[in-house]
């Protein structure tokens, strides 16, 4: 019986889209997270008749035809690139991007890696990195007697250190845009890796044309709606139920068929 197997890719369709959003309401605090919803495809179909199909010596057509669905299946995982709100930190090295862009770090690998995670801090040398000490690029190296820090809209940061008060330029923060954000790999720790579907990277300098802004002293927040994911989680329980109702019936249908006297 169809209905068996069918039902089973439901209920396995079904899983995937559990997993998916638990993933997204597990991730509701992580700075820069952009939420993924999971897309799926009906299979192929099994033609009992087929329409077009001669059906008389006349020339008559069959107009419709017999076609079985053959069940569902998982076409994508798509991340949903929207904005996240920004959440004021009071960190003078927090840096949230208004807009489109990513900033770039530097891999121990040597590999350049993307992220809308500005939570940045500094190292024993006083470089800009990330929460697991990855540089981000371009470099920005604090001078140790810098009183204050300043990172403009622009990303230009400028340092006022212990006896100059005239502000000094000691970096340019740049990020870089993608033709398909949602083609870029995730690697955890916040960070994607371009891929021949997101297209090469663009970088540029933040204000610009098709580039975002900076906000200092922000990140960005996740860009997850609790409700709306705890509303899809019921309707994907819902959905997984009536699937398993289904290999019920059918079961409970072979059984009856199986149990028919002459």
């Amino acid at each position: 019986m169809r209905a068996l197997r069918t039902a089973a890719s439901g209920m396995a369709a079904q899983q995937l889209n559990v997993e998916v959003i638990s993933n997204n309401i597990a991730n509701m605090n992580t700075v820069g997270f952009k939420r993924q919803r999971a897309e799926f495809q009906d299979l192929i179909y099994q033609n009992v008749e087929r329409m077009g199909a001669q059906s008389s010596s006349q020339g008559t057509v069959v107009p419709t035809g017999i076609q079985v669905g053959l069940g569902v299946k998982a076409g994508s995982v798509y991340r949903i690139t929207e904005q996240g709100t920004p959440a004021q930190t009071g960190n003078d090295y927090d840096v949230a991007i208004d807009g489109r862009g990513y900033f770039q770090i530097t891999l121990p690998s040597g590999e350049t890696a993307y992220t809308r995670a500005g939570n940045f801090s500094l190292n024993g040398e006083g470089q800009l990195v990330t929460d697991d000490g990855y540089a981000v690029e371009p470099a920005i190296q604090i001078p140790q007697d810098a009183v204050d820090v300043s990172i403009s809209k622009s990303g230009q940061v400028q340092v006022i250190t212990d006896g100059t008060p005239e502000p000094q330029v000691v970096g340019q923060l740049e990020i870089a845009t993608f033709f398909n954000e949602a083609g870029l790999e995730s690697i955890g720790d916040n960070l994607l890796l371009e891929t021949a579907a997101s297209g090469t990277a663009t970088p540029g300098v933040p204000g610009d044309p098709g580039f975002g802004q900076l906000l200092q002293g922000f990140t960005e927040s996740s860009n997850v709606d609790a409700v709306s994911e705890i509303s899809a989680l019921i309707i994907a329980q819902r959905a997984y139920e009536m699937n398993s109702k289904v290999i019920s019936t059918a079961d409970e249908m072979m059984s009856v068929s199986a149990n028919v006297k002459n």
